[in-house]
């Protein structure tokens, strides 16, 4: 993926949560998520499947479409998803992101003390 800024969506395997999320580096971040290095919200809900993202021009669109996001009804969000990725199957793959890229995160944040990247 190029550089940029992207406001993404992480859900479990039900669908039934969502997490929306903004970063700088999309490849890096669901990977962090799928390694399940910080024990947060994803964490606490299993949402290791990427069904969503989008690309902004710049921080403070993504800052601003995030809250935009956050504030509409689920069903709204059912439907963007649904129009981006009819089937709600995990985008990884798509963006990069294999099991290799996971295991060298795990291992990269296993000698922090438990301490989260930021």
């Amino acid at each position: 993926m190029k550089n940029g800024v992207y406001i993404y969506f992480m859900t479990n395997h039900y669908n039934n949560v969502l997490y929306i999320g903004v970063t700088n580096d999309i490849v890096r971040r669901v990977t962090e998520h799928k390694a399940e290095i910080n024990k947060g919200f994803t964490y606490k809900y299993n949402c290791k499947k990427l069904v969503y993202y989008e690309k902004c021009e710049s921080v403070i669109e993504a800052i601003s479409r995030e809250k935009q996001l956050k504030n509409w009804k689920r069903e709204w969000k059912d439907e963007l998803v649904h129009d981006f990725n009819p089937k709600w199957e995990d985008l990884s793959a798509q963006i990069g992101i294999n099991d290799d890229m996971i295991n060298v995160i795990l291992e990269h944040y296993s000698g922090d003390c438990g301490s989260s990247p930021q």
